[in-house]
C-alpha cells in the first residue's frame, strides 16, 4: 500500500493518479513527465473560473502563468496592484487568454471587510466561481524570545483569518452550485514543526485543521473539493519577504535558492493536484519530503532529529547563516 493512502493521500476512485499519489508524497516529484491515461491532466481545467490570492509572486505569480495556456477566466489578487497588472500583462503576451477573460482585484486579506464586496465583484465578472486558490500568506523567521507579539498576530491575521475569510465569502456561491474547488496552499510547516518559524508554523497548522474539518462538512456536496497543498522549499521570495522579529522587518536578502525545488514544477503537481481532486499532497524534493514522512510515521524520532537539527539551525540564524541547514540536509540524503 501506498504510504500516501496511510495519510489520506488519495485520488479520485474512478481514476487512480499513481504518479501524484506517491506524490506529492514523492514519486510524481522525481517523473518529468506525467503518464497519460493514470489520471486528469491539467487541460481538464479548461473553462473554469479560477480565482488566485497571492498572485503577484511566487507560487501564485506562477500559477496563472500556467493557467493562462489553457482556456479558463483568471482572477487576480494580491495587495499590490501594479504587481498585477505586470503579471497580467505577460498573462496576455505568452498566454491564449483574452482580456477579457482576466480580471485585476486588489485584495488585502487582513482586511476582512472588503472580503464580501471583492466575491460579488467576481460574481458580476464572470458569472461563478469554479476555484478558489487561497495562496495569499507570509513567512517568519525569528526566534519565540526575540518576536513581537505583533509578528504572530499578523500571521494569523494574513495566514489564517484572511484565507478563512474569504472562503466563507465563496463557499455559499459554491454550495447553492453544489460544485468548486477549494485549494489552499499551505506549507509543510503545517505537519513539520520548524524552528525559526513558530508563528507560521502556528498560522499552517490552524488552516490545515480548519480545512479538513470543512471538508467533512461538506460530505452531503460531493461536488465541491477542498484540497490541501503543502509544499516543501520552493524557489521564491517567501524567506526573503519573511517577517523577522518585528512587523516593520524583514529578512532580506538571501543566498542562492538551488537546493530547492523550481516554482514551475511544484505548480505543475498542484495544477495535477487540482485536476484530479486530490485532498491532501506534499510537494517537495528529498530530503525535505523524507522529514516530512517521519513527522507522519515515526514522530518520536522525528522530534529526535528536529532536536538535533533544530539546534544547527538556531546557530545559523543567530551567526546570520540562513541556509546552511539545507545545504546538510541535501549533502546527507546524498550521501
Amino acid at each position: 500500500m501506498c504510504p500516501g493512502d496511510k495519510a489520506g493521500i488519495e485520488s479520485p476512485p474512478a481514476r487512480r493518479a499513481p504518479g501524484i499519489r506517491t506524490c506529492a508524497l514523492g514519486k510524481a516529484v522525481q517523473e518529468e513527465a506525467w503518464p497519460s491515461g493514470t489520471g486528469a491532466e491539467e487541460q481538464e481545467l479548461t473553462d473554469t473560473v479560477v480565482w488566485v490570492t497571492g498572485a503577484s509572486s511566487g507560487i501564485g505569480e506562477e500559477l496563472v502563468y500556467q493557467l493562462s495556456k489553457q482556456r479558463v477566466s483568471l482572477v487576480l489578487s494580491a495587495r499590490r496592484e501594479q504587481e498585477l497588472e505586470r503579471v497580467k500583462r505577460r498573462c496576455l503576451e505568452n498566454g491564449i487568454i483574452k482580456e477579457k477573460d482576466i480580471l485585476v482585484l486588489p485584495l488585502d486579506l487582513t482586511d476582512r471587510s472588503s472580503h464580501e464586496v471583492a466575491t460579488k465583484a467576481v460574481l458580476q465578472e464572470f458569472g461563478r466561481i469554479d476555484i478558489l486558490v487561497n495562496n495569499g500568506g507570509r513567512s517568519q523567521r525569528s526566534l519565540v524570545i526575540d518576536a513581537n507579539l505583533d509578528v504572530y498576530k499578523e500571521l494569523i491575521e494574513l495566514n489564517y483569518l484572511g484565507t478563512v475569510s474569504l472562503t466563507k465569502c465563496v463557499l455559499p456561491h459554491m454550495i447553492e452550485r453544489k460544485q468548486g474547488k477549494i485549494v489552499t496552499v499551505n506549507s509543510m510547516a503545517g505537519i513539520v514543526s520548524v524552528p525559526l518559524s513558530s508563528g507560521y508554523c502556528a498560522s499552517k497548522y490552524a488552516l490545515r485543521g480548519f480545512f479538513n474539518s470543512l471538508r467533512t462538512e461538506l460530505t452531503e456536496y460531493p461536488g465541491i473539493v477542498v484540497s490541501t497543498v503543502c509544499p516543501g522549499p520552493v524557489q521564491s521570495r517567501v524567506v526573503e519577504n519573511a517577517l523577522a522579529d518585528d512587523v516593520t522587518k524583514v529578512v532580506g536578502s538571501v543566498r542562492g535558492q538551488s537546493y530547492k525545488m523550481a516554482t514551475s514544477r511544484c505548480v505543475r503537481l498542484m495544477l495535477i493536484t487540482m485536476a484530479n481532486d486530490l485532498k491532501e499532497v506534499w510537494i517537495a524534493e528529498q530530503p525535505f519530503l523524507l522529514v516530512t514522512y517521519l513527522w507522519q510515521y515515526m514522530p518520536t524520532w522525528a522530534r529526535w532529529l528536529s532536536n538535533k537539527l533544530g539546534k544547527k539551525r538556531i546557530e545559523n540564524h543567530k551567526s546570520g547563516v540562513v541556509r546552511a541547514i539545507y545545504i546538510f540536509l541535501s549533502n546527507t540524503y546524498q550521501s
